[in-house]
């Protein structure tokens, strides 16, 4: 190994109390026990949790730590912690470090100000924080401070879920048991099954000095406001392009402190707009790749600012360019086999990859509108559909070879399989390139890519946490359905039959969903139609299906959500959407009394005072152009007097899709009085300016 490969493998996961650091701590009684849960999810034997925190904390304290504290993911978009120091008195005037089983274990934070959506009253206050094992405690540094984050679940005082990472850690348990069921099925014992996620993650930055004079950046995250240049991302020559010194040293800063909190973050470059990048890790168990995508935000913000930077994170922060998002990369594997959706050489003949197939391909047809729902946001409103995202419509890519396959199955058997082949560039000095049996479509929401899924559909700013929920629990309906059919026949000169009559009736059942055009155009929705494909185009409509007695008996069969806590996360929701529009058509009324009315008021007296100045000077020429320019501004000034008062109507009416409009109304007419108006009198920031980061 040399010096430099010692250095980076020195500095992955220095910061997090992983698997080679407990090796090194703990006693090898303790590591077993630990490896139990943490590799294949056994119950955590309690008898070790004094000894497990005394090592956290030797290793705490040896990094600089002075505190430690619960990490958790309430129902909000943020993650929450109390910090308390490992100082203890001693009772002599002195002090000790303290950290027991205990503290490591449970804490006790105050819950009444976390949202509940009625599960417990503000006056119940009561609720506890219970520690992750299978997800690894951290170092959060600062450039003064030293934390110890103990990843936790949050949950009542009652019991009941009021976090994202318990329905998550539930799904996987439901799932991983019905896969197991279908495994053994076909005379497999698999140590153990995990889902597995590796979630890409697209985000914005912006020159700070620019974001602080923009208020609805400051405010909501996206610009209410604003025209496109002339030139944004239409010579797409933004996309995989040269990297620039600074964003290069700000993505260098990031994957640094990414690797030494052991995420395995692998690749980095620009996306399709101008100021739009992406990061994307490597694969890992779901539960720990979120809580790794939780980081990889929160990093993302803390070191733009080092660079002057703002990195945005909102689906949508730029009208008509490209918006944002969380491409969920999903499977199902087994330490034996890998990847459950790995089709082999001859997918027409592996039986089991097939099972798995027909599998997803029903969960998905069947429950289409909760997986939008489970991606159902205020600002991923504004992106599905739009430039590069995917549209509202919950479809599946297959590609060529997969959907020649089972339109043989449904034809009554699949006999071929497209094989690989390589493709000749006419060019002597360059190798042969393996071709993919398939193409890729970046219009589907949820696209086979060779041994997994990927959920595209899922919005920057979301945890990844409930849409993985909602799609394992959805993949263990299917997969208990598969089994509970395969049962019988498992063992028997039967059972390969049993395999393929199954597979032919799901498919045939379920296959409306699979898509493999573009999912863009008009035809598509006119199609899918057709189907009788949901089309859910807003938040408030996406999450009826929460209530629907379906979806909650899905949600209480394996245990993932009780009724309760689904139609918690459903009020919590339109709450959380009903807020937001409020803040952005106030941050907006705002914004046009006190920032553009002004600015055209100053634009209109400069103009008036041309004209006079032409009138008194006597000079006819220049006349006409000056009040044909006052007429333009004027009247646009005009129009926008009413929909400043509109705006403030629906504010005080409350209804949030009436503010929308209203706020769109009055888009229009600031956007082209921008175009009009002098630059110098332009009062913020332009698209122009912010779409490009410039050297330091």
């Amino acid at each position: 190994m040399t010096d430099a490969e010692s250095a980076l493998n020195a500095l992955y996961g220095s910061d997090t109390f992983g698997i080679k650091t407990m090796e090194k701590f703990l006693s090898k009684s303790a590591f077993k026990k630990m490896m139990l849960t943490v590799q294949k999810g056994g119950k955590l034997d309690i008898s070790i949790a004094d000894e497990v925190a005394q090592a956290m904390k030797v290793w705490a304290l040896s990094k600089g730590a002075t505190h430690y504290t619960h990490w958790f993911q309430p129902l909000t978009d943020a993650t929450a912690e109390k910090h308390d120091s490992f100082v203890e008195p001693d009772g002599k005037g002195g002090m000790i470090c303290e950290f027991t089983g205990k503290n490591l274990i449970q804490a006790e934070p105050d819950a009444s100000s976390f949202p509940s959506g009625g599960i417990r009253a503000t006056f119940e206050a009561r609720g506890y924080t219970a520690w992750d094992p299978t997800s690894p405690a951290f170092i959060k540094r600062t450039e003064h401070t030293v934390t110890l984050c103990i990843p936790t679940a949050f949950c009542s005082y009652t019991g009941e879920a009021l976090d994202k990472k318990t329905p998550l850690l539930r799904s996987m348990a439901a799932v991983a048991h019905q896969t197991t069921r279908v495994l053994n099925c076909f005379g497999i014992e698999p140590s153990y099954v995990v889902s597995n996620l590796g979630a890409e993650q697209e985000y914005f930055l912006i020159d700070r000095d620019l974001y602080l004079k923009r208020m609805d950046l400051i405010e909501t995250g996206r610009t209410l406001f604003g025209c496109l240049p002339p030139k944004h991302q239409q010579m797409e020559d933004h996309y995989f392009g040269s990297i620039k010194e600074r964003v290069l040293e700000f993505m260098m800063s990031v994957d640094r402190a990414l690797w030494a909190l052991g995420v395995p973050a692998k690749t980095r470059h620009n996306e399709a707009a101008p100021g739009q990048f992406e990061i994307c890790p490597l694969f890992e168990p779901c539960n720990v790749a979120v809580d790794h995508n939780v980081m990889i935000m929160d990093i993302l913000q803390r070191q733009a600012l080092k660079y002057n930077l703002v990195c945005l994170l909102h689906e949508k922060p730029y009208a008509s360019v490209n918006g944002s998002g969380k491409h969920n990369n999903w499977s199902l594997s087994t330490p034996e086999l890998g990847s459950l959706f790995s089709p082999g050489k001859t997918p027409h003949s592996n039986l089991l990859f097939l099972t798995f197939l027909s599998a997803v391909i029903m969960g998905v047809d069947k429950h289409a509108d909760l997986l939008r729902a489970s991606i159902a946001k205020a600002g991923n409103d504004h992106r599905l559909g739009a430039a590069e995202a995917p549209p509202a419509i919950i479809s599946i890519f297959l590609g060529d070879q997969l959907t020649d396959i089972i339109e043989q199955i449904k034809a009554g058997g699949a006999k071929s399989s497209a094989s690989k082949t390589t493709m000749e560039l006419g060019v002597d000095v360059l190798p042969e390139l393996p071709k993919d049996t398939t193409d890729r479509n970046r219009t589907s929401p949820f696209a086979f890519t060779g041994n997994k899924f990927e959920f595209r559909a899922v919005g920057s700013s979301q945890t990844c946490a409930w849409p993985m929920a909602v799609l394992n629990t959805i993949m263990a309906e299917a997969l208990d359905i598969v089994a509970t059919r395969l049962e019988p026949a498992a063992g028997t000169p039967e059972f390969k039959d049993a395999v393929r009559e199954l597979i032919r009736e799901l498919i045939t059942r379920h296959d409306r969903v699979v898509f493999n055009g573009n999912g863009y155009s008009d035809e598509w929705v006119q199609e899918a139609e057709r189907r009788g494909l949901p089309h859910i185009k807003s938040t408030p409509e996406a999450l009826d299906v929460l209530a629907r007695p379906d979806t909650i008996a899905l949600m209480e069969k394996y245990g993932v959500l009780n009724r309760s806590e689904l139609l918690a996360r459903r009020e919590i929701q339109i709450e959380n959407f009903e807020k937001l529009i409020d803040i952005e058509a106030k941050t907006c009324l705002n914004m046009l009394r006190t920032i553009y009315l002004p600015a055209v008021a100053r634009q209109m007296s400069e103009i008036c005072g041309t004209v006079s100045a032409i009138i008194a000077a006597g000079v006819p020429a220049g006349l006409k152009a000056a009040r044909a320019r006052a007429g333009v501004v004027g009247s646009l000034y005009d129009e926008l007097v009413p929909r400043v008062d509109a705006l403030e109507d629906a504010i005080n009416c409350g209804e949030p899709m009436a503010m929308r409009a209203a706020m769109e109304d009055a888009r229009l007419t600031v956007d082209a009085l921008e175009a009009v108006v002098a630059a110098d009198l332009w009062p913020v920031p332009t698209y122009a300016q912010m779409l490009n980061i410039h050297s330091k």
